[in-house]
């Protein structure tokens, strides 16, 4: 069996590409994969809301294989890529004819999609679940997202991997590294990670810091990815230059690594979601560090006391708070959250047993197609 791998790679700035690059990886144990194949018995398509995506969406209706939805919401996806006939076309098909007047609004609202709850409650699915042989997704709630646009979807949920990755930073270049970022011994760090939008919540997020480092200067709170959001960036300006704020652009590899074993605590907090399953999250967990996570479907499967959970909406930035002043006055609960978190990830999310699990589900494809060929030459034998 050949297998067709279509998803962005590195040197793409995405945490798709870097999903995909581990997994081509280790599929390659199980058989023969091929990235971008012209020719395969069985194609495996990355699918994600941005444009990167396109080319590969485009493949994935016209040769149905296997779609891994990394987020479980296309509808910036539609939004980008479409006409606004189209997009009303699009969101009709998903959701009946009586919706046309709500598309159009959302149409003409667009520019504020990224934090409008209205443009998650429309993943806009059925047409790539119905198409595709089977779909993946990493977590009960893009499950149910799928299922919901199309019931006779075949769905997979299977965890999303963690690595490790080659030369891992030592204690001592961890050491150096905090040092480089001016951050004293003893100090404890918060830290996000990844594009910055505003489902991120960064402003509750540093809202809640500046109360904490009131109490306890001896906090730091380190911000580090790239704004996508100019209206978030404006936002937060005055706020970025607080005490004990650290700012870093985007970070390639090595430096992603040595930032996340600086941290002590690492804060991804997710809402409105788009369904999908947070990599940084997995991977500082895999490092042994507590992770603040939005509470929610997405995170159903993460045992209690292996993450902390915050709930969205009003009492967000209070819990948020209250979480951080416990984190920083009981030094063993983070210790105790972070052996718990690293314990999951080893048991559910290791590469090994992701890539194990996906080649059973191009197997079971591409026997589908096999048979589907079988009964057709049966039926005009």
């Amino acid at each position: 069996m050949k297998v067709g791998f279509f998803s962005p790679l590195p040197p793409s700035r995405s945490g798709v590409a870097d999903y995909a690059a581990a997994l081509l990886a280790d599929l390659k144990r199980h058989g023969q994969v091929e990235a971008g194949a012209k020719r395969c018995d069985i194609a495996l398509y990355h699918l994600g809301n941005n444009a990167l995506h396109a080319g590969i969406y485009r493949q994935a209706m016209e040769r149905p294989g296997v779609v891994v939805l990394h987020d479980a919401v296309l509808h910036h996806f539609f939004l980008g890529q479409l006409s606004e006939a189209a997009y009303l076309n699009e969101f009709a098909y998903n959701y009946g004819e009586w919706s046309r007047g709500l598309a159009r609004d959302l149409w003409h609202g667009r520019a504020a999609s990224g934090s409008d709850e209205r443009y998650f409650r429309y993943p806009m699915l059925k047409r790539i679940a119905e198409r595709s042989l089977a779909v993946v997704v990493h977590n009960p709630a893009a499950a149910r997202a799928v299922s919901e646009h199309a019931p006779e979807a075949r769905v997979r949920e299977i965890p999303h991997l963690a690595f490790s990755p080659a030369n891992r930073p030592s204690g001592v270049d961890v050491i150096r590294y905090r040092e480089t970022l001016g951050v004293p011994a003893g100090t404890l760090v918060f830290a996000v990670f990844g594009y910055l939008r505003e489902s991120k919540r960064l402003i509750s997020v540093l809202e809640a810091f500046a109360n904490l480092h009131r109490q306890y200067p001896q906090t730091a709170l380190l911000v580090a990815g790239e704004f996508v959001s100019t209206d978030l960036a404006r936002a937060v300006e005055p706020m970025r230059s607080a005490p004990g704020v650290l700012r870093l652009p985007f970070l390639e590899e090595r430096d992603f690594q040595l930032a996340a074993g600086a941290a002590d605590v690492c804060i991804n907090l997710r809402h409105p979601s788009a369904g999908e399953s947070s990599g940084i999250a997995v991977r500082l967990m895999e490092l042994g560090k507590p992770v603040l996570v939005t509470e929610s479907e997405e995170y159903a499967r993460v045992p209690d006391g292996a993450c902390i959970r915050i709930p969205a909406g009003p009492s967000e930035r209070d819990s948020l708070l209250q979480h951080m002043v416990m984190l920083t006055a009981f030094g063993g609960v983070a210790g105790a959250v972070g052996e718990r978190a690293a314990a999951h990830i080893q048991q559910s999310h290791r590469l090994e047993l992701v890539s194990e699990r996906y080649w059973d589900v191009l197997r079971e494809a591409r026997a589908m197609i096999l048979s589907e060929h079988q009964g057709g030459l049966s039926t005009h034998g």
